[in-house]
């Protein structure tokens, strides 16, 4: 692989002489199994998951959008992409290693790189000489250059950027952040340039420099955790002044201000876990964090405050969520904030119960109860809490609603698609993230 030039991939049937395999079949892993085989490349796609490959084999998975689930099935059927829980033959039969392993964050909020480190180590002694292995996910400040090569090349015996090449190229966090691809020597860089130019469409920002990407992926990251936080807070801001953020965002000369509610990023503690070692302290990235991470103590109190307005107590009410999933009218990944919101009531006594149309999730200790349609979901229930924006939920029929829900029922709404005057004309108690708009 690594001694081929830009014009050996420049059509799909070039590139159908070559194998990419997948290390992790999450969110990540599965766009881009999805982009390597739309592009012509077969794929190997490895999980050590059982039931993750059962559903991949089926084409299903908890974490892809729509439009992906159907590109998924086609492939899988054609059997340009195979699903396997060998990776040893995975990456043995591959010329271009795709590792979409995360770090992960302890309880402590310290960040642990084993698990990524770990996977480098298995597929070492499996590479082909030649291959070109990309890391697709976030990594603290060299990194790239240090713990990952060295565990490829103490496991394979093989040294980079002469057996093997290592480029460095995470996922943008927004559709509006550009990707960046990196690799210490020009061959490889412009090989893996070659490989993700087909598959990313936007122009990509190349660099000589790995760790000055690494940098620049992770102020990317917090500078986006920073504009969430200032979002969410003048969000609350307005609830206590008695504005709409919804109408207030729309006069915005920028829009830098309108992502709220989202408290699930992990990758900004990447960046804090750096500065830390270096003896620095990151007091805005810090804070920001901070507030992210609260959010659900401040969604968990609006629907305490919901149902007090309605005469009731948060124990043994019953609370019906409607929406898990990150993205609107998609199958995408379970949003953190939902979780950790049902946390805290779980806790507070309440009984809570699911709906979303576009997630097959199984039961939880902390959501057990998933209904397969609304008239189930809202059934007794004494509020609604809309946590996804699924046009379903846009055109509720809320006299409907109320007669199938208990006496003076609530409508808590963290994404802004019920009108506040509608749903109080109706007899609910409404209360919405960031609109300080309900008159009860």
């Amino acid at each position: 692989m690594i001694t081929l030039k830009p014009e050996d991939l420049n059509t799909n049937e070039k590139r159908a002489k070559y194998t990419a395999c997948i290390i992790g079949s999450g969110r990540d892993g599965i766009m881009h199994a999805v982009l390597f085989a739309d592009s012509g490349y077969r794929v190997n796609c490895y999980d050590s998951d059982q039931t993750v490959l059962n559903n991949l084999a089926k084409g299903h998975t908890t974490t892809s959008t729509t439009q992906t689930e159907v590109q998924l099935k086609k492939h899988i059927r054609t059997g340009q992409i195979t699903p396997t829980d060998d990776i040893k033959k995975a990456v043995a039969t591959s010329d271009i290693i795709v590792l979409t392993v995360p770090a992960k964050i302890d309880s402590k909020k310290k960040v642990d790189y084993s698990t990524i480190e770990n996977m480098c180590k298995k597929i070492g002694p499996n590479l082909k000489i030649g291959s070109l292995i990309i890391i697709m996910k976030p990594l603290g400040i060299g990194l790239t250059q240090t713990t990952i090569k060295d565990a490829i090349e103490n496991s394979s015996g093989y040294k980079t950027e002469k057996d093997v090449a290592l480029a460095y190229s995470p996922c943008p966090s927004t559709p509006d952040d550009k990707r960046i691809v990196a690799a210490t020597d020009k061959d490889t860089l412009d090989l893996a340039t070659s490989i993700l130019q087909p598959l990313i469409k936007t122009p990509l920002i190349t660099t000589n420099n790995v760790k000055a990407a690494e940098t620049a992926v992770l102020f990317t990251k917090q500078r986006n955790d920073v504009n969430t936080a200032l979002s969410n807070e003048l969000a609350m801001l307005c609830e206590k002044t008695g504005l709409d953020y919804q109408e207030v965002a729309q006069l915005l000369t920028t829009n830098a201000y309108l992502q709220i509610s989202e408290n699930g990023k992990e990758d900004p503690y990447l960046l804090l876990n750096d500065a830390e070692n270096l003896g620095a302290r990151l007091r805005v990235p810090a804070a920001a964090r901070e507030t992210n991470e609260q959010l659900c103590k401040h969604y968990a109190n609006m629907i305490k405050d919901a149902l007090k307005a309605c005469g009731k107590t948060e124990r043994r009410a019953r609370v019906t969520i409607l929406g898990i999933t990150q993205e609107p009218n998609s199958h995408s990944h379970l949003k953190k904030l939902v979780n950790d919101t049902a946390q805290l009531l779980n806790r507070r006594g309440a009984k809570l119960t699911v709906y979303d149309p576009y997630t097959e999730t199984e039961p939880t200790e902390t959501l057990p109860n998933y209904k397969k349609t609304l008239t189930e979901a809202i059934e007794g229930a004494d509020c609604l809490v809309i946590f996804t924006a699924h046009d379903q939920f846009k055109h509720l029929g809320l006299a409907r609603l109320k007669i199938a829900m208990r006496k003076t029922p609530a409508i808590i709404d963290f994404e802004g698609i019920i009108d506040p005057a509608k749903a109080e004309k109706e007899g609910f108690i409404y209360r919405g993230f960031g609109r300080g708009v309900w008159s009860k």
